[in-house]
């Protein structure tokens, strides 16, 4: 009997394998987030660059192979590959962008996974699901952020797909204005995450007490500068940015290893390193 492949088995394990996407067309930052709504000016193509090879360089050297979508000129903000959906052990959800600027996207990246033997196990056809708002708890518990751009039928539709498989899936609404759920909550190691507390709900604050999910908080002002917008690469590192100098420094203090970034004009257009990484193996 031919054994199944795992493809995502939680949230804080090892990552082995993800998809990226280079910034070739972002040029400008389009007004669709509070953050790029802040810089109407044109965006250095030169720096995004750069950057984005940062990041490559970064999952290189942790042993983390990447694959790359090549964009065309519609896809300007495919960059932030996570959004198009979200991926556990048996296979990926093909989500629905809610901004037409979007829309391209999402057959580029359904054809991708296609192209990489990463099988479908979902697709939300009705309402909204992006993959920012899509996390880990523990292998068989995830939270789905319910903020600006994912709705309760894009909600129904995970718990749908997910709870057959055995996965317990639980709604965080919060603030439209946070954008996606990675950009307040993140998990980083198997029981810590970053988080804007007073920003999430009660019940949400229940289950990571009941998980015993310790939680480094920070002010809501951070959440506009990517404080928590954090990607774990397992076996107690993150990779953070260089500009989070109080969360790196209690990340440290909590017995991670933080690799820093110094990534500035990728985030003008409203992500940052967990936005631009899809993890598409890590167990």
């Amino acid at each position: 009997m031919e054994e199944l492949k795992m493809y995502v088995k939680d949230g804080t394990s090892t990552l082995k394998r993800v998809l990226t996407c280079p910034p070739t067309f972002l040029k400008k930052a389009a007004p669709i987030n509070e953050i790029s709504k802040l810089h109407p000016e044109p965006l250095n193509s030169e720096l995004l660059a750069s950057e984005y090879q940062r990041v490559l360089d970064a999952y290189e050297e942790a042993g983390v192979k990447v694959e790359k979508l090549t964009p065309d000129a519609s896809m300007t903000n495919s960059i932030f590959a996570r959004d198009f959906g979200g991926c556990v052990k048996e296979g990926y959800i093909l989500g629905r962008f809610k901004k037409e600027l979007r829309f391209p996207e999402r057959k580029a990246y359904e054809d991708k996974m296609k192209e990489l033997g990463i099988p479908k196990i979902a697709e939300v056809e009705d309402g909204y699901f992006e993959g920012g708002d899509f996390a880990f708890l523990r292998e068989n518990v995830i939270a789905v952020g319910m903020l600006d751009r994912t709705d309760e039928k894009g909600f129904e539709t995970i718990k749908n797909a997910l709870e057959p498989l055995g996965y317990e899936v639980h709604p965080v609404p919060a603030d439209p204005r946070y954008l996606h759920l990675d950009m307040c909550f993140n998990l980083v190691d198997e029981n810590l995450a970053v988080a804007y507390l007073d920003g999430l709900p009660d019940d949400f604050k229940a289950l990571l007490k009941r998980l015993e999910i310790e939680v480094i908080e920070v002010p809501e002002d951070a959440i506009f500068h990517h404080g928590c917008n954090l990607e774990s690469l397992g076996d107690h590192r993150v990779l953070s940015l260089k500009q989070n100098e109080e969360v790196n420094q209690k990340l440290r203090e909590h017995g991670m290893d933080v690799i820093e970034l110094d990534v500035v004009e990728t985030l003008k257009a409203g992500g940052g390193p967990h936005c631009m990484t899809f993890p598409l193996a890590r167990g």
